[in-house]
């Protein structure tokens, strides 16, 4: 059996009908670009919403061209896996006429997701008040790298910028060393995303109790630096300046990565004194958790290293299996370090549907992340991946708007669709 044959495919899962899905009724135009604000019409439209990706007419959204290639000329598996459930609708924002025509689809909308730098949208004469006035309704979710006012609001913004300028790579990477990228993918995109979606779902229930839109502001920065816990009081109450720390963690011990046996990798959180406990019965050393040794937590802290160099010789004498059996067997808190070979293997992603096979256009299936969150009664359902450049174009124009065929054609002629 083969990895594919393992993957769970739970993309289109009959049970979900997109009528009864949350979010079924809602219409989101899609501007923006690559992934931070995108990313919540994603998550829109796993739960009904109808999104339009508007992209230009000659290139599309440059998430295209970014990832891994595939055999299809406009999609890399970073645009299929992002650009999902979708339709793509080509129009020319910098043309008067493609203005004119993407005002005609706002007044038809409920959302409108854009990630440009401030003040391009209003250059395109595309700003809050151009589209409030084609509909009061509207709800528009800005999202940015330094947000819509401030000092910093026309620099451009990327997530490994925000990473470093809202405070958490300053706290990736060993003592003293080179701070490093917190994970390869672009959280700060994705965080911001995510924050956008709620907006958009408070704004959403606002409109429906008043008729009134409003605009979503979103630096990416911000949404990495509200997850930095206590970081900000600590530094204003005591002057504490949280630094880098390695896999482990300023308020337990053990509490990292240790390397087994067979060259492979466990986390162990021990963040409470049974916790330690535990782990000392299954290292077969209670003795470690006496109130004379290490049973108390503030003793482990200042004996951080002895502690952590205990737990790094007994996980570095066995196998990842076996260090798993006897952590679980005591409840201790484990689990494997997974590469995503590991993650393709495991039984729990398999039988939560984490990894969802679904069809793309001239590739066959393709594997992508599944639909969070789980809805016991209306869960969500990815349609289709990133879809081919302008795939619906001629049925939008043609169905929602009522232009004519002759009208398209000459739009096409003049590159404004």
């Amino acid at each position: 059996m083969n990895a594919n044959d393992r993957v769970e495919a739970i993309a289109n899962d009959a049970s979900s009908p997109a009528e009864d899905l949350p979010m079924t009724g809602v219409r989101v135009l899609d501007v923006g670009t690559f992934l931070a604000g995108p990313h919540a019409a994603s998550i829109l439209g796993e739960f009904g919403a109808e999104v339009l990706k508007i992209e230009h007419p000659i290139a599309g959204d440059p998430m295209r061209r970014f990832g891994t290639p595939t055999g299809r000329h406009d999609a890399t598996l970073a645009w299929l896996t992002e650009g999902r459930n979708r339709k793509s609708v080509t129009i020319d924002l910098r043309q008067a006429e493609g203005v004119q025509v993407f005002l005609k689809l706002v007044a038809k909308s409920d959302v409108v997701i854009e990630n440009f730098r401030p003040g391009t949208m209003e250059q395109w004469g595309l700003g809050w008040k151009e589209l409030s006035a084609a509909n009061p309704g509207l709800v528009m979710l800005r999202v940015s790298g330094y947000g819509q006012t401030g000092p910093y609001r026309h620099r451009s913004g990327f997530a490994h910028i925000a990473h470093a300028f809202g405070g958490l790579s300053y706290l990736a990477g060993f003592p003293g060393e080179t701070p490093v990228v917190p994970g390869t993918a672009p959280l700060g995109d994705y965080m911001s995303s995510l924050y956008g979606a709620i907006g958009i779902m408070l704004a959403l229930r606002h409109r429906d109790r008043t008729g009134q839109g409003q605009v979503i502001d979103i630096a990416i920065y911000e949404a990495v630096f509200r997850q930095l816990d206590e970081i900000a009081g600590a530094y204003e109450m005591f002057g504490k300046v949280r630094a880098r720390e390695g896999a482990g963690s300023f308020v337990a011990v053990p509490h990292g990565h240790f390397s087994t046996k067979d060259d492979k990798w466990v986390a162990i959180a021990c963040t409470t004194d049974k916790m330690f406990e535990r782990l000392s019965e299954a290292m077969e050393k209670p003795e470690l958790s006496s109130a004379n040794l290490y049973g108390e937590q503030g003793k482990r802290l200042a004996a951080r290293d002895l502690v952590n160099q205990i737990v790094t010789e007994w996980v570095g004498s066995l196998s990842r299996e076996e260090v798993m059996r006897r952590c679980l067997d005591k409840q201790v808190p484990v689990g494997k370090v997974n590469s995503i070979a590991d993650i393709f293997e495991d039984e729990h992603f398999q039988a939560r549907g984490n990894l969802a096979r679904v069809e793309a256009d001239g590739l066959g299936n393709v594997v992508v992340p599944g639909v969070l969150p789980t809805l016991s009664e209306t869960p969500g359902r990815i349609t289709n991946l990133g879809p081919p450049l302008g795939n619906a174009t001629y049925e939008v124009m043609r169905d929602l708007l009522g232009i004519s065929a002759h009208d398209i054609d000459n739009m096409r002629k003049q590159k404004i669709i």
